[in-house]
C-alpha cells in the first residue's frame, strides 16, 4: 500500500456500509481519516456497525440525517449501490463534495498495476479467465471489484509484484475521479440499469469512466464490433487495442471460424477452446489481449483456453450424464443474458426457465428458441413461460415445483448429445435469496440424477 498522507485529519463521511462500506471505513480510519459511517439500517443486529464502533468508529444508523453535511466533511464514500437522488448525496452535490466509491480508494492507495474491465455482459467471466491466465503465467494476479472482493482492501495487501485485476461496475465507475488503470477493457454495451442510470446514454458515460483518465502509455482493449463503444475509444488517450469477431483484422485481436488472431497473425486455433459461446468468444478475445500485453507466455494462456469451462452459474458447465451436457447459467436474470446462453449451442435444448415475473417480455427471445425442443418452466413466470414456448413452436411444454423436480423431468424428455440448460431469464427471489443459491440447487440436482 502507497504510504500516503491525503487522508490525514480529514473528515470524511462513508455512505452506506456493507462488505464495501465496512472495508472503506476501516482503511480510511488506519490512514489516519476522522471517519463517520451512516447507514440507512438500524443498528440492531447490524454487525457491521457494531464492530466498527468496537475499533472507534462513528456510526449513525437508522436513517440519514438531513443535516449531516453541516459537519464539514471534505470527502464522501459512497456504497455503489446508494442512487444518486438520495438525499444526502444530492447535499453533497449541491456543495461540490468529491463523491467516491471505494475503487477509487483502490486506486489511490495501490501499488500495484490495475487491469479494469468492465461492460454489460462478460465482466466477470473475462476477470476470471485473466485471472487464471496471469495466474498460470507467473504474474501474481489479485481478483477484484464487483466480482466479490472489496477493491480497497486488495490494493491495501498489494504489492508492486502483483496485478489487481478489477471488475467494475457501472454504479462503481460514477464514483471515480482519478481513476487509471494501467490496462481498461471495454466488453460490450446493452441496456442495463436504466432504472439507476436513467438513459443509455448516462449508463454508457458512466461506463466511459473507465478510459477517461488513462493516459498515452495506458491500453484500451474495446470492442471494435459495435458502433458505441468506438465512440468511447475515439475520446480515450490510451492506446488502442480493438478486439472483433468479423473475421481477421491488421490491429488488435480478431477472431474468424477457425484462429485467434494478434496483429493479423494466427495465435491460439479455436479448436482449444473449451468455452462455448460467441458471447464467450468475446470474453476471451479481451483476457487474451490483456494477458499478452501483460508479458505471459502463450503457454499459459492456452492452458486457460483449453481448460476453463466457466465461470460458475454462468453458463457453467456441470456435468455429462448419460452423454446429456448439464450447464448452469443461474446468473441469467434477464432475456439478453439467456439469448447469448441459447445462441451458444447448435445441438436440441431442453431449457429450464422461469422465476420471480417483472413483467419484463420474452420476445426478444423468440429468433433463438429453433434449437430448444423442449421447456421446464419454473416460479411465478412459468405459466407465461408456457405460453411464449408454445407460441414459438417448442413442441414440449412442461412446469415444475421444484428445481429437483425440473431436472428429473427435464433429463425424461432429453436424449443422447441433448444440451440441458438453466437459463432463466428472470431473477430468483420468488424461490430463492440469490441466484447462486438457485444454481446450486440445480447442481445437487444434476449430481443426484
Amino acid at each position: 500500500m502507497k504510504n500516503t498522507q491525503q487522508f490525514l485529519n480529514k473528515k470524511i463521511l462513508v455512505l452506506g456500509l456493507s462488505k464495501s462500506g465496512y472495508a472503506a471505513a476501516k482503511l480510511l480510519q488506519s490512514l489516519g481519516a476522522d471517519v463517520t459511517v451512516n447507514d440507512y439500517s438500524p443498528e440492531e443486529g447490524n454487525v457491521e456497525a457494531q464492530s466498527l464502533k468496537n475499533e472507534g468508529i462513528r456510526v449513525i444508523c437508522g436513517g440519514h440525517p438531513p443535516n449531516i453535511l453541516e459537519e464539514g466533511f471534505s470527502l464522501v464514500v459512497k456504497n455503489p449501490g446508494i442512487p444518486y437522488t438520495n438525499p444526502v448525496v444530492q447535499s453533497a452535490l449541491v456543495k461540490e463534495l468529491p463523491i467516491w466509491t471505494e475503487v477509487e480508494l483502490a486506486y489511490q492507495i495501490s501499488e500495484a498495476p490495475i487491469v479494469g474491465i468492465t461492460g454489460s455482459n462478460g465482466k466477470t467471466t473475462t476477470t476470471t479467465i485473466l485471472y487464471h491466465m496471469l495466474s498460470i503465467g507467473g504474474k501474481h494476479p489479485l481478483i477484484a471489484g464487483n466480482i466479490g472482493t472489496v477493491s480497497c482492501s486488495v490494493a491495501s495487501e498489494a504489492t508492486e509484484e502483483n496485478v489487481i485485476v478489477l471488475e467494475a461496475s457501472s454504479f462503481q465507475l460514477m464514483g471515480v475521479e482519478a481513476f487509471r488503470p494501467k490496462i481498461a477493457v471495454l466488453t460490450n454495451l446493452y441496456d442495463a440499469h436504466l432504472d439507476y442510470h436513467g438513459t443509455f446514454e448516462a449508463y454508457a458515460s458512466a461506463k466511459s469512466a473507465i478510459t477517461n483518465q488513462q493516459r498515452e502509455d495506458d491500453f484500451l482493449i474495446y470492442n471494435h464490433d459495435q458502433e458505441v463503444i468506438q465512440e468511447i475509444a475515439a475520446t480515450s488517450n490510451a492506446i488502442q487495442i480493438p478486439f472483433s469477431l468479423q473475421g481477421k483484422k491488421e490491429i488488435g485481436i480478431s477472431a474468424d471460424e477457425t484462429q485467434i488472431y494478434w496483429n493479423g497473425t494466427p495465435y491460439i486455433s479455436r479448436s482449444v477452446i473449451k468455452l462455448p459461446g460467441q458471447h464467450n468468444l468475446e470474453n476471451i478475445l479481451s483476457a487474451t489481449a490483456a494477458a499478452i500485453l501483460l508479458g505471459c507466455d502463450k503457454s499459459a494462456i492456452t492452458d486457460v483456453l483449453s481448460s476453463f469451462t466457466g465461470v460458475k452459474h454462468r453458463m457453467q458447465f456441470v456435468k455429462e450424464v448419460q452423454e446429456r451436457k448439464y450447464y448452469n447459467d443461474s446468473k441469467a436474470t434477464n432475456t439478453l443474458a439467456t439469448k447469448s446462453a441459447l445462441a451458444a449451442f447448435e445441438e436440441p435444448i431442453i431449457l429450464l426457465a422461469g422465476g420471480l415475473d417483472r413483467g419484463h417480455s420474452f420476445e426478444e427471445l423468440r429468433p433463438y428458441m429453433t434449437n430448444v425442443k423442449a421447456i421446464v418452466a419454473l416460479g411465478e413466470t412459468k405459466e407465461r413461460f408456457m405460453t411464449f414456448a408454445s407460441s414459438c413452436g417448442v413442441d414440449i411444454v412442461k412446469s415444475a415445483e421444484t428445481m429437483q423436480e425440473a431436472v428429473e423431468l427435464a433429463h425424461a424428455l432429453s436424449n443422447e448429445k441433448d444440451i440441458v440448460l438453466l437459463s432463466p431469464a428472470s431473477a430468483s427471489w420468488d424461490e430463492y435469496p440469490s441466484f447462486e443459491v438457485r444454481g446450486e440447487r440445480f447442481i445437487e440436482a444434476v449430481l443426484a440424477l
